[in-house]
């Protein structure tokens, strides 16, 4: 009681714009209701997913990436000793444009303010540095593998297994699946490179062998058989290790960067619970959704999408999408995207890319220099943009009543 109590009081104090009434304690719509387990979890109700609050309510997750403060240049404002003070703004921030979710990269100072978190476990990022921004393949057949996963989900998830605000975690980040920016090799390919004595070169001989195939002849059949098999390996390691640390949250996915194929679906399919998926397109990725649910029967999100404007005075040269002109294009930007994807009904989030803009001399780790946030790189809000979101956003859970 003392928490529900809290939690409407801080509705109230930050400004949520959607009637607090409507809402339970987590931010779950409460006209409409599906079983109560004390955790996030996913249901399917009259035809439509949901994720579904701790007390029962359906919930649809509308977040916000990256909330943080620490700096991504030596420009940009340096973090304080104790951002407690500030994770409280931010979340009052997002209460108060009708966000209910801090996603990933978001700082851990934001997981006590009373707003559903999702982090990322890294779990090949255990294993290689910076798997995601290089697109290193790791071997997921590996003894290495499976002890790198288990280390992760001890860190990560023991000490959060019996926190009701975790909406769930995210694997990894964009790790590759075959050719893609980073690559132009398929997995196959990659494993064949691997040291013989590797237990991912094995495999792939040992698929090869099965099939009558020559390492030096391989067709698309063949690396798509591959791929399926790396997939529901590294699929089935991953949730292993967070069930055995963690066995009461939801697993989001991997953060698929793009489509990573028909046969990766289907070979995680069976071991996470939500699909994670990232499209910069001009308009919600429907179709490619739709797919993702009919191979897996699972539910979807899209974790990373974001429209950048020209007169925000940055050079939006790095990054994904391509730059709108104005603020106001923004906003239209993310009115119809969101909607088009609450109208979907296995769709169960979306979280915007990202918080805080990025420095215009190029941010550390990549040289992005976008305007992706919400906030200025000074904090102040984009007025244009949130306004329509908090407006878009007080309307979603109605509009994913109402999909067909």
């Amino acid at each position: 009681m003392k928490l529900r109590i809290a939690a409407f009081a801080a509705m109230a104090l930050y400004g949520l714009a959607a009637k607090a009434a409507d809402y339970d304690t987590y931010g779950g719509w409460t006209k409409l209701h599906g079983g109560k387990t004390g955790y996030f979890h996913t249901e399917q109700i009259g035809g439509r997913w949901w994720l579904v609050t701790p007390e029962g309510n359906v919930f649809f997750s509308k977040g916000v990436d990256h909330v943080n403060y620490a700096p991504e240049s030596d420009s940009a404002p340096k973090a304080p000793s104790d951002t407690t003070a500030w994770a409280k703004m931010a979340t009052g921030q997002l209460y108060r444009w009708n966000f209910n979710t801090a996603g990933a990269w978001s700082a851990a100072a934001l997981y006590t303010t009373g707003i559903g978190y999702t982090p990322i476990v890294n779990i090949a990022a255990a294993v290689a540095r910076d798997v995601w921004l290089k697109g290193l393949v790791v071997d997921y057949f590996s003894p290495e593998f499976r002890g790198a996963a288990d280390r992760a989900a001890a860190s990560a998830c023991a000490p959060h297994a019996r926190d009701p605000w975790l909406l769930g975690y995210f694997t990894d980040n964009e790790l590759r699946w075959g050719s893609d920016w980073r690559g132009k090799e398929s997995l196959l390919e990659v494993y064949l490179k691997m040291p013989s004595s590797s237990p991912g070169y094995a495999r792939a001989v040992a698929l090869l062998k099965e099939r009558g195939r020559d390492a030096d002849a391989l067709a698309d059949e063949d690396k798509s058989a591959f791929l399926e098999l790396v997939a529901a390996e590294y699929a089935r390691v991953s949730t292993d290790a967070i069930r055995r640390h963690d066995p009461n949250h939801l697993i989001l996915g991997c953060r698929f960067a793009s489509y990573a194929g028909d046969t990766v679906m289907r070979g995680v399919g069976p071991y996470f619970d939500v699909i994670s998926f990232h499209s910069y397109s001009a308009n919600a990725p429907i179709d490619r959704l739709e797919l993702i649910h009919k191979l897996t029967g699972k539910p979807t999100m899209v974790t990373e999408f974001s429209f950048k404007a020209m007169d925000s005075g940055l050079p939006n040269t790095k990054g994904a999408a391509r730059p709108v002109a104005t603020q106001e294009d923004r906003a239209k930007g993310f009115a119809g995207y969101v909607e088009a994807l609450a109208a979907l009904p296995s769709c169960v989030g979306f979280h915007w890319f990202e918080y805080r803009d990025e420095p215009a001399e190029g941010r550390r780790q990549d040289g992005e220099n976008s305007n992706y946030g919400v906030v200025k790189i000074d904090f102040t809000p984009w007025d244009v943009l949130t306004r329509r979101m908090t407006e878009v956003n007080a309307r979603i859970e109605s509009l994913h009543a109402a999909s067909k």
